[in-house]
């Protein structure tokens, strides 16, 4: 567990979200992730008609850029879902409960598009991370 961020599900006086957090800080190095759709490592799309699937992968591939950068999923405080149905994030919120503790939820938003890059695609995520730097 990284105790350089702290969660914060609802402040007082704002409703409790649902399944994210309203408010996390901490100190160290900022991370961001450029929006990732479900891509394989030969760019071939995963997950065809399944937002839960695609979800997955996206979710793998942040994981594999936070490593490049030092960084792992439980240094991200942000998320920002581009979806083509607000619909698929009950399956998006399924596969983000395998990778996300329930009580370090990053903070997030949810925004539907009409498109992403490609028809096959029906989720994009980006993602900010603040790793904890050496001596602290």
């Amino acid at each position: 567990m990284n105790s350089h961020l702290t969660h914060v599900a609802a402040p007082e006086g704002v409703a409790p979200g649902r399944g994210y957090s309203h408010v996390v800080w901490g100190t160290g190095r900022f991370i961001a992730v450029s929006g990732q759709c479900a891509f394989d490592e030969d760019r071939s799309v995963v997950g065809i008609d399944d937002p839960e699937v695609q979800a997955r992968q996206v979710f793998e591939n942040i994981r594999r850029c936070l490593a490049a950068a030092g960084a792992n999923l439980e240094d991200v405080v942000k998320l920002t879902y581009f979806v083509t149905d607000i619909q698929h994030l009950t399956g998006i919120r399924t596969a983000r409960d395998e990778v996300f503790a329930p009580d370090r939820l990053p903070a997030s938003s949810a925004v539907q598009v009409s498109a992403l890059i490609l028809p096959e695609l029906l989720v994009e995520i980006e993602a900010y991370a603040l790793v904890r730097d050496e001596g602290q």
